[in-house]
């Protein structure tokens, strides 16, 4: 049962609303309430979408730490730098925020996002923090040193973040556009090769940081969608007729 305010207003040849009644019920809630995809999602999609995903990229990134197999993270620096010996830039630092201004941005002038602005922010924010708290207690377990000498290599936190806020944008907008999808995992990407490139980490690293970014918004979408999802005040406008016989629109409030 969910409580509902249900607001009635008039619509006559006159610019402004009038309040006609105001009551306070109990119902179900009705087919006009459910956005789009509101059904919970499967264990098998959170699977296939998150950690089969995650589990090969990390264990990637695990297996060419060593300098031995067929390909290791020593190999693919020495190439990198080989090919760009002059490479040094710091754009890297900036470049992963663009998907975030997008995401923001595309909230102005699109209504086929997966939730609310503010619901994106605490999405946004707590994405963040799963891999925060995923990335710098690995960070220091592994110990692992990075190419220029510096400590505290594995796994990249600046490809994490990158395909964290990366994969935030294909999760709201991925039924908008699939190019949205792609520029955003484009750019998450061109982060991580340049972090090789600028000699700051291994391939190792950044294959890993990629993976954690992707598992860490995809649990918390799956938690949020199977948990909160329609919690919170939600809001929904439709033509009525008033008592009287006039036209109006009623609005319901769900709590």
């Amino acid at each position: 049962m969910t409580p509902l305010l249900w607001i009635t207003l008039s619509v006559g040849m006159v610019t402004q609303a009038q309040v006609i009644d105001t009551t306070v019920t109990v119902a179900n809630a009705s087919p006009l309430q459910q956005a789009p995809g509101s059904e919970k999602p499967a264990k098998g999609q959170y699977l296939k979408r998150a950690v089969v995903p995650s589990v090969i990229l990390i264990a990637a990134g695990i297996s060419t730490i060593k300098d031995n197999g067929f390909y290791s993270s020593y190999d693919a620096s020495k190439d990198a730098r080989a090919a760009f010996p002059n490479f040094s830039n710091n754009i890297d630092d900036y470049l992963f925020f663009v998907p975030i201004v997008g995401l923001y941005g595309f909230n102005l002038f699109s209504s086929q996002n997966k939730h609310d602005i503010r619901r994106q922010t605490g999405l946004v924010l707590a994405s963040g923090a799963l891999t925060t708290l995923i990335i710098y207690p690995t960070k220091i377990l592994t110990a692992q040193e990075r190419p220029n000498g510096l400590p505290r290599a594995f796994p990249s936190g600046h490809t994490a973040y990158a395909f964290t806020i990366a994969t935030i944008v294909d999760k709201e907008f991925r039924g908008k556009s699939k190019w949205i999808s792609i520029g955003s995992y484009t750019i998450a990407s061109a982060t991580g090769v340049m972090r090789v490139l600028n000699n700051e980490h291994w391939m190792a690293d950044v294959l890993a940081g990629a993976g954690i970014g992707i598992l860490s918004v995809n649990t918390v979408y799956f938690f949020h969608d199977r948990l909160l999802r329609n919690k919170g005040l939600n809001a929904s406008v439709s033509p009525t007729v008033l008592p009287n016989g006039q036209l109006g629109l009623g609005m319901a409030l769900q709590f």
